[in-house]
């Protein structure tokens, strides 16, 4: 790169020399040249402050019409988004594999077909001919949508922009895209994010609804660069475990909603099928009351969810090794339990195995879950059953105490309607639900009592 020359502009009359002399040459002025440093090749390049387009700025309380939201068809569906799809929206799906989210997606856009709309379906991942076997399977093939197996984003923007923009487009997945433009496999860094930069696009201009499927690493996020789920409005997770019959549709992030809704489906041989009340799910085979087993009003969102918590202590021999095995909750919360309840309640779990799991494959992450595995612990412990129809709630503190929760009339409320007469939780907490005993405790050494029958 050539060296930048110097130069000297007179700060009275804007002459410009290349070489510094005490008195300007054309106002006479004296001491009046100052350097001027100009800018560099790169800097010339890359100077964006002229050259474009104004933009025009508008209030904040200008009026507009606000984008009405449309039904996928499905209310659990519906739920977990915050009310539907938004026009021009883009919604990220990731999941296991084999998990159902190709499986939602066309039974959704089946159904958003047949009300009247247009819909594009492009899968990468598999033929044309294995997607119609799918559809056929699920009883959906007579939905008019369009399909097409596609990987080039180029190939499917061009076609799409030969007419009017559908009111769906469905990209299975957003891995398998690639750009002409840019070097590199499909999947890797660059293609996974320029790809889904022009289908974003395509969607805000356009105003069609873009919903992309994601693949997901071993430990269960979605690959590719941590920008893709910037760019996007909604990230959507398809949990649950293919051993069971249940999956959880939960979002992640939700521009359009909160973030802490879910909608429950159940696997069935004709597809996704929706569970309208996600408790009787959890709580099936509960014919009689067991020695370890809790029932522990759950909140996901706005909305209740009663799951069973069982455990199992075996005493060991003299020496050996005790196991913690946990399946649907924290291990390390389940190691603070353990702590507490030998420390301040003197029951020795030191010499025994515990094994703690949450009945259906359901994952809990809700503190107030800590007072139920405490129930369940102390009846596995002392082989007794807790009482019958009675749900518990509440988080333990390390001092033993059981602190108050959030929403626990709700929690009341749900128990209730599921003909459960009694409920235990932090003292003053909450007031009892219509046909439901409510008994607070202080602390943990209240429920140990309560179990061990001397209270």
């Amino acid at each position: 790169m050539a060296k930048a020359k110097r130069r000297y502009v007179c700060q009275e009359c804007g002459s410009v020399s290349y070489r510094w002399q005490g008195q300007c040459a054309d106002c006479g002025q004296w001491n009046t040249l100052i350097e001027d440093i100009p800018a560099t090749v790169f800097s010339q390049k890359h100077d964006l402050s002229s050259g474009g387009r104004a933009v025009a700025f508008e209030p904040l309380n200008a009026p507009t019409q606000l984008p009405v939201r449309k039904s996928t068809g499905l209310a659990e569906f519906d739920r977990a988004l915050g009310g539907g799809l938004v026009p021009g929206s883009a919604v990220l799906l990731g999941g296991d594999p084999g998990i159902g989210k190709s499986t939602l997606l066309l039974q959704t856009a089946a159904t958003i077909a047949r009300g009247g709309n247009d819909v594009v379906y492009v899968s990468g991942e598999e033929a044309a001919g294995q997607v119609r076997l799918r559809a056929s399977r699920m009883g959906v093939a007579d939905a008019p949508i369009r399909l097409a197996s596609e990987t080039s984003v180029r190939d499917i923007l061009t076609t799409l922009g030969q007419g009017d923009p559908p009111a769906l487009l469905v990209i299975d997945s957003i891995q398998t895209m690639h750009s002409d433009t840019i070097e590199g496999a499909p999947g890797t860094v660059s293609q996974v994010r320029g790809c889904a930069l022009e289908l974003i696009r395509y969607a805000k201009e356009s105003g069609c609804a873009l919903v992309l499927v994601g693949h997901v690493t071993k430990d269960g996020t979605i690959a590719g660069p941590r920008v893709l789920e910037h760019m996007v409005d909604v990230v959507m997770s398809f949990e649950g475990e293919r051993s069971h019959q249940y999956r959880i549709l939960r979002a992640l992030k939700n521009r359009f909603g909160a973030v802490d809704e879910i909608g429950v489906f159940a696997m069935a041989s004709e597809g996704l099928a929706e569970v309208a009340n996600p408790s009787l799910l959890f709580l099936s085979g509960r014919e009689a009351p067991l020695a370890g087993s809790a029932v522990f009003p759950a909140l996901e969102g706005t909305r209740p969810v009663l799951v069973e918590i069982q455990a199992l202590i075996v005493r060991l021999q003299s020496g050996a090794t005790p196991r913690r095995a946990v399946v649907g909750w924290d291990s390390g919360r389940l190691a603070m339990l353990l702590a507490v309840l030998e420390s301040r309640c003197g029951l020795n779990f030191s010499s025994a195995e515990v094994y703690l799991n949450i009945a259906g494959g359901y994952r809990l992450t809700d503190p107030a879950a800590d007072l139920a595995v405490a129930a369940a612990l102390v009846s596995a412990l002392a082989d007794r059953p807790l009482p019958d129809k009675a749900a518990w709630f509440g988080e333990v503190s390390l001092a033993g105490e059981i602190r108050p929760v959030a929403h626990a009339p709700l929690r009341l409320k749900e128990a209730a309607k599921l003909g459960f007469d009694r409920c235990y939780g932090p003292a003053g907490a909450a007031e009892a639900a219509p046909g439901t005993r409510y008994r607070g405790l202080e602390a943990l050494a209240n429920l140990v009592d309560q179990v061990m029958g001397s209270a």
